[in-house]
């Protein structure tokens, strides 16, 4: 297990929210030795003194839930380091020491690859990791390059390409719902499963994140890593084991065998809108090109959904629909998988049967069944919601992601190829959208989004 973990971009918000939060979790269940060194790095000049008091902060804030003397454990043990992360002989400083270090990249994407060539200048000590945020690249040019930079730095086992979607106990049980229960892998195919809907739709509109939102959109965003990632393991052949191969090996293979998307498919299978100025909850919204740091030009998108088929033998015929929006009337996160109608009711029944759907809630995580069953009167039928929630994880997702990380666990982090592919995947639609094939519709916020969505009503009402 490696003891020393560099966070390169420290004073951003995904240190702040949840790395910070991760590793006083780590701490608390017992996985951080006494002799773990944590060192934080950025451009501006703070004391130790200054960083530990805002790490305290943070921690108060966002790990509110572990106790206090873990809490200050991890505040008062942190160095803080003035750095550029682009400059070998920074990061030849901070890495210096005993034994293997994990540098991590909290880091704006677009600097990946120089930070990785000064890694690759300050000759990282032997076993280092190196852990990067998604998006990997910002196509699939960028990633094959940022791939081979990588390859030059440290081997592929020691890349680890984090997305905390992978982590999330909801996720992980799509796979443990379908592979530990008989009565579901059996009907898990396209003979039964008309389409499945993967869908992160969110109240939360730009949150002053515009200086890395506004450069990426929704498309890149989340369908391109998340949700993608949750459509692989929804999608995937059984594996052989959850070790690092098999389950890559099966997710690559759904990567591949998505149906390449014509000019023609995406105008007709994908949609993408920017939020108007509106109202969410008790909360006024500006217009997304209106917001601080936007720049109108650009064309941001802030909702995308695209439509996919995979040419398999299991998936043939069915459906894939991924969407995600901000600033929405509602959140709804979740995969919800529709199977076909019944071929036949005896006659006699006055109602036709609603299709069952099974729901996997990512945030709340629950779990639900809805099935037809018999009403009040003769010969009616009725609604049955079957319905569960999972068991409290143990460690949050980036705890898990991190404790992999320290433990050289590549299993639920991101293969050179894989980024690649989900790139390839939807090249067509940022192309096509780049020429403006798709219009940019818009959408008043607090709304369920632009007219004519592709999610079914049942669908996307239900809650």
């Amino acid at each position: 297990m490696i003891n020393r973990l560099v966070i390169l971009g420290a004073t951003g918000d995904l240190n702040a929210r949840y790395l910070l939060s991760a590793l006083a979790a780590l701490r608390a269940a017992g996985h951080l030795a006494d002799r773990f060194e944590l060192t934080c790095a950025d451009r501006g000049d703070r004391t130790d003194e200054d960083f530990r008091r805002w790490a305290s902060a943070q921690l108060d804030q966002y790990a509110a839930t572990e106790p206090a003397e873990v809490r200050r454990t991890i505040a008062e043990s942190v160095r803080y380091r003035r750095a550029d992360a682009t400059d070998a002989a920074d990061i030849a400083s901070l890495v210096a020491g005993d034994g293997p270090v994990a540098v991590y990249l909290a880091l704006p994407p677009a600097i990946f690859p120089a930070v990785v060539a000064a890694l690759g200048a300050a000759d990282l000590p032997p076993g280092s990791r190196i852990v990067l945020e998604k998006p990997f690249g910002e196509d699939l040019d960028s990633a094959v390059e940022l791939n081979r930079l990588l390859k030059g730095v440290v081997p592929e086992q020691a890349v680890f390409r984090v997305d905390h979607f992978l982590a999330m106990t909801t996720v992980q049980n799509v796979i443990g719902s379908r592979l530990a229960n008989r009565v579901l892998e059996p009907i898990w195919n396209s003979a039964h499963i008309s389409d499945v809907e993967i869908v992160w739709d969110e109240t939360l509109a730009l949150e002053g994140r515009a200086g890395y939102y506004d450069g990426v959109g929704a498309l890149k965003d989340m369908v391109q890593n998340h949700l993608l990632q949750v459509l692989c393991l929804v999608a995937m052949e059984p594996p052989l084991s959850l070790g690092e191969r098999d389950l890559r090996d099966r997710k690559i293979d759904v990567l591949r065998s998505i149906r390449p998307l014509t000019d023609d498919d995406v105008v007709r299978r994908t949609r993408r809108a920017r939020y108007l100025a509106g109202r969410v909850g008790d909360r006024d919204v500006p217009a997304y090109a209106e917001e601080d740091g936007v720049d109108p030009h650009r064309r941001t998108e802030t909702f995308a959904e695209v439509e996919l088929e995979l040419e398999s033998w299991r998936w043939s015929g069915t459906t894939f629909r991924l969407r995600t929006g901000k600033a929405l009337g509602h959140d709804r996160k979740e995969v919800a998988v529709h199977f076909r109608p019944v071929p036949h009711l005896p006659f006699g029944f006055e109602e036709e049967a609603v299709p069952n759907v099974l729901r996997f809630g990512l945030e709340p995580e629950s779990m639900t069944l809805a099935l037809t069953g018999i009403g009040a009167g003769a010969h009616t039928l009725a609604p049955i919601t079957l319905a569960a929630r999972p068991a409290r994880p143990e460690l949050p997702a980036y705890g898990r992601l991190l404790l992999n990380v320290l433990h050289g666990n590549a299993a639920l982090s991101i293969r050179g190829d894989e980024a690649e592919e989900s790139w390839r995947v939807l090249a067509p639609v940022m192309s096509a959208w780049s020429r403006d094939l798709v219009p940019l519709a818009e959408y008043p916020a607090g709304s369920d989004g632009p007219a004519s969505s592709a999610v079914p009503d049942s669908g996307r009402h239900s809650r």
